[in-house]
């Protein structure tokens, strides 16, 4: 992806942590010579892999994972908070809208696998991944017969990160003043997405100041 420097973040415990954090994805790759794409939640496993490694899965009728042979390159996009930026909120002028964001894109060969023996476990690590921050967490229990015809319908997938790159466009290119109004903007808008923008904004200056 189209990278400034004012925006490109290199330091690879802060683009993993943003791949955990942020986990669901836009799998892209290519499929009979058309681009082709899946939104699916994607757990990194951080010691496997000279990068880190991508496991998920997709729906057996969802015939993307038929691209998934090792060999076929694919991308991964994890998209972070996001939100409009109007000129308004500058301190200086002339200035146009704009949109601020976070992504990292990750890139790799998915290799597809259907083994009950490794699909079970790659399930349960899922299902124990994101009920683990709930007060009662479900425990995941189901009967025996029921979980094997779940595990027939569904194809795992796993992949090497050969390259990891993140934009975290936050207005750097800007003035500090014009910075700190757009700040100050998205907190007063009351909007979810501007205050959730807000918040990485900060703990991104925190970091760059930290080093």
């Amino acid at each position: 992806m189209y990278v400034p420097e004012h925006f490109e973040e290199k330091d690879r415990e802060v683009l993993l942590s943003f791949v955990e954090r942020y986990s669901f994805a836009t799998l892209i790759s290519t499929l009979a010579s058309e681009p082709f794409a899946t939104h699916v939640p994607l757990l990194l496993d951080r010691a496997t892999g000279a990068h880190g490694t991508l496991t998920g899965h997709v729906a057996r009728a969802n015939l993307h994972w038929r691209a998934f042979d090792g060999l076929q390159p694919a991308l991964a996009v994890f998209h972070g908070p996001h939100a409009y930026v109007s000129p308004s909120w500058y301190a200086s002028a002339p200035a146009v809208p704009t949109w601020n964001y976070a992504a990292v894109h990750v890139y790799g060969r998915p290799r597809a696998f259907d083994d009950p023996a490794l699909l079970a476990p790659l399930v349960d690590r899922m299902v124990s991944a994101y009920e683990s921050g709930r007060a009662q967490p479900w425990p995941g229990e189901l009967p025996a017969a029921f979980k094997s015809g779940l595990l027939r319908g569904i194809v795992g997938f796993t992949f090497e990160i050969e390259r990891i790159e993140g934009k975290f466009k936050l207005g750097q290119n800007r003035p500090v003043a014009d910075q700190d109004g757009v700040l100050r903007a998205l907190e007063a808008s009351g909007a979810t997405e501007d205050a959730a923008l807000a918040a990485f904004t900060r703990t991104r200056r925190a970091q760059v100041e930290a080093r």
